[in-house]
């Protein structure tokens, strides 16, 4: 039931990943123009961020697992469009259609394991959550430029949407009798309003973002920029109005007021300012290296065995830390572009960096976000009850989308402005520079406000009281206006303790 779990949370990632390597083979069959390449990650990623809530709130109304196998059923079908393309328009279907089935499968799996497995094995479970995502980006950065090497059947790039084929009806085949259901029974309410008003709302944000400085950042992009905060003010009474009506909201007013969820949502929406980084490292390597796509994708291999182990080893330092682990891995991955910076200025012109140094900076990254992805998930998911698990699953990865399309427009921007249009290893290695640093400054941030809530944290910790609960006794945790915790006085019952 668990590896059904983590495959379906396995493919989204694993086809970000290995699609930027197709994309000159796909321009010289398809004829793609520069745009129409853009569409073809850009559509992909823009519906599934605005559609991830919706996703997650449809697993609490109908059923997690129901939800799970209709999501991964429409992926499978969308990957073998995308695989059978006979035009780019055909393509870029195909990508829009695989992310919103994505969208509507990733949140149950994030959902599911807050709300079937037992608190003294959910901080295992989240950990190897976490490092299926560390998988997906070792697997997706080589295999790409593996299958198109190969050429398997005289497929070429079409391999890398049907290597999903097989994965996915094993999956279906094998898992559906498994998966333990949880969510709705099918007899939710659906907020058809706030759906429509939440996809707006994230469209008008993220699709700028994503097409804003490709096309020249024209008028439309700054107006949706400005409206998308003036309906987002709109969307929340509407919630709030059908929530005082009795009714069943996309977003529950009352559950995403619970202490401080807003500022670990803050730490995520700078935990993932790392996106622009596979960009602008890959800009780097190629233009100023001149290094071929698929040893590029070879280099970040270190970054990917860092995000893989990361996460396993999230339950021993939680055991010792707690929620300073969150910090803790993001200070690591801070440290790691600060490295990274020096590094590659240190470094002469058109020359490629030690490649031990860069090796290590790259796996510190890697270790550092894989470490700190499962406690920013618990961060987030535990301060809601089971019943808005997709819910609030779905918020944690939209913002994590939004971090992401952030990171490019914004760090990318930087970039490129930096850069000019010259092209000249120089130039390059001295916006990459600055780009490093850039995020650094936002893991810094990130890093800052984990620190606060783990001091919360700690005083929560100090203030508690010692109650019984049957037989067991507990530690109940106060922490003001928010609902209680409950945390075993053993640490060997509650691995996500931290020890006093």
């Amino acid at each position: 039931m668990f590896a059904v779990l983590l495959v379906g949370s396995f493919l989204p990632p694993l086809d970000f990943f290995i699609v930027n390597v197709a994309l000159p083979s796909i321009q010289g069959d398809l004829g793609t123009s520069s745009s129409a390449e853009q569409m073809v990650i850009s559509a992909y990623a823009a519906l599934y961020a605005v559609t991830l809530i919706t996703g997650g709130r449809l697993g609490d109304l109908f059923g997690r697992s129901r939800v799970f196998f209709l999501g991964l059923i429409g992926f499978t079908a969308a990957s073998l469009l995308c695989g059978v393309a006979w035009s780019p328009w055909a393509l870029i279907a195909g990508r829009a259609l695989q992310g919103i089935t994505a969208a509507v499968m990733a949140p149950q799996a994030l959902a599911s394991i807050q709300a079937i497995f037992p608190e003294s094995d959910k901080p295992l479970a989240l950990s190897l959550y976490g490092a299926v995502f560390g998988l997906a980006s070792v697997i997706g950065q080589a295999l790409g430029g593996v299958l198109i090497a190969l050429d398997l059947f005289g497929m070429g790039w079409r391999a890398v949407f049907l290597v999903n084929l097989p994965v996915a009806i094993l999956v279906i085949l094998f898992g559906i009798p498994l998966l333990k259901r949880t969510g709705g029974q099918g007899s939710g309410k659906l907020d058809p309003g706030g759906m429509v008003l939440s996809m707006l709302t994230l469209a008008l944000l993220i699709v700028p973002l994503i097409e804003g400085r490709a096309a020249g950042w024209p008028w439309w992009s700054w107006l949706s920029l400005a409206a998308a905060p003036l309906l987002a003010r709109f969307f929340w009474r509407y919630e709030t109005r059908l929530a005082r009506a009795g009714g069943a909201p996309l977003l529950d007013p009352a559950a995403l007021r619970a202490p401080g969820l807003g500022r670990a949502l803050l730490i995520a929406l700078s935990f993932y300012s790392i996106g622009s980084f596979f960009l602008l490292f890959s800009v780097y390597l190629q233009n100023a290296l001149r290094v071929s796509a698929l040893d590029a994708g070879l280099v970040f291999l270190p970054f990917g065995a860092g995000f893989l182990l990361g996460p396993l080893a999230t339950p021993c330092f939680r055991r010792h830390l707690g929620e300073w682990v969150n910090p803790l891995g993001m200070g690591l991955e801070t440290a790691g572009f600060l490295g990274l910076a020096w590094l590659i200025s240190a470094t002469p012109d058109g020359m490629a960096p030690a490649s031990g140094q860069l090796a290590v900076l790259l796996f510190l990254i890697g270790f550092g976000q894989g470490l700190g992805l499962p406690t920013l998930m618990t961060m987030i998911t535990g301060r809601v009850a089971p019943a808005h698990a997709g819910m609030i699953a779905g918020i944690a990865s939209s913002t994590l989308q939004v971090s992401t399309a952030l990171s490019v427009a914004l760090v990318g921007g930087i970039f490129y402005t930096v850069l000019g249009g010259r092209d000249d290893p120089a130039a390059i290695a001295h916006a990459f520079v600055l780009a490093a640093l850039c995020i650094a400054l936002c893991l810094g941030a990130g890093v800052g406000l984990g620190m606060t809530l783990a001091r919360r944290a700690a005083v929560a910790s100090r203030q508690g009281h010692f109650a019984m609960t049957g037989n067991e006794p507990v530690i109940v945790l106060t922490t003001g206006t928010g609902p209680t915790d409950t945390v075993h006085d053993n640490p060997a019952d509650d691995p996500g303790r931290r020890s006093r």
